[in-house]
């Protein structure tokens, strides 16, 4: 926990860091929102342009922190704690990188953001399988179904299915670094079956695991 806790904090300051620094350097109004095909549709103040990202993982954290206190399962958490951890610091990453793109952008630089995203998506769906797969029963963490939280069989199992199915979404997402126009594609229609299938999955073996 306690490198996991080194790194974030690195992160999250260095976030704030880069948003003071640009800050002079930036339009009165930054691209923050583009469509499927990359090109900009949504655009905010340079405030929320440059500080959006850093403010949402103050929260995020705030509600990380809070998840292994609240949770009346906490002690199955405490149980694989270092994948959460990793999770934790995937997603600040991911944070980070989309708050520098973001910057980078509206510096002059052009590129096919949904392709830059596309990636970087895989890799927190693949570390979001590794969370799922390892997680033991809770309420916050890992594919929650009333089926999986009712019975502990049903729970392992859709959680090592689970787990398998969100890295192979993350696999099919990446390729969306060669094929730039159904990018958008490739990283939600996965990810969305995959959210599908779990929950159908989990009600289907309810019965045996009962």
């Amino acid at each position: 926990m306690k490198t996991a806790t080194i790194a974030i904090t690195g992160i999250i300051l260095l976030s704030f860091i880069v948003g003071i620094y640009f800050y002079p350097q930036m339009p009165a109004q930054m691209a923050s929102h583009w469509g499927t095909t990359g090109e900009v549709n949504g655009y905010v103040p340079k405030f929320w342009g440059l500080f959006l990202m850093p403010i949402i993982s103050v929260l995020l954290l705030a509600l990380f922190i809070a998840i292994p206190r609240i949770d009346p399962m906490k002690e199955n958490i405490a149980k694989f704690r270092r994948y959460f951890d990793g999770f934790i610091v995937l997603i600040m990453s991911f944070l980070f990188y989309m708050d520098l793109i973001t910057v980078f952008w509206s510096l002059g630089f052009r590129f096919n953001m949904v392709s830059m995203i596309a990636p970087a998506l895989g890799i927190l769906f693949y570390g979001a399988g590794m969370l799922i797969e390892n997680s033991k029963r809770n309420w916050f963490i890992g594919i929650r179904t009333p089926w999986t939280l009712s019975n502990e069989h049903v729970w392992e199992k859709t959680q090592k299915l689970g787990g398998k199915l969100f890295k192979a979404a993350a696999v099919i997402a990446v390729l969306g670094i060669f094929f730039q126009q159904i990018a958008f594609y490739l990283v939600i229609v996965p990810i969305l079956a995959v959210a599908v299938f779990t929950v159908v999955y989990s009600y289907a073996i309810y019965p045996k695991g009962k």
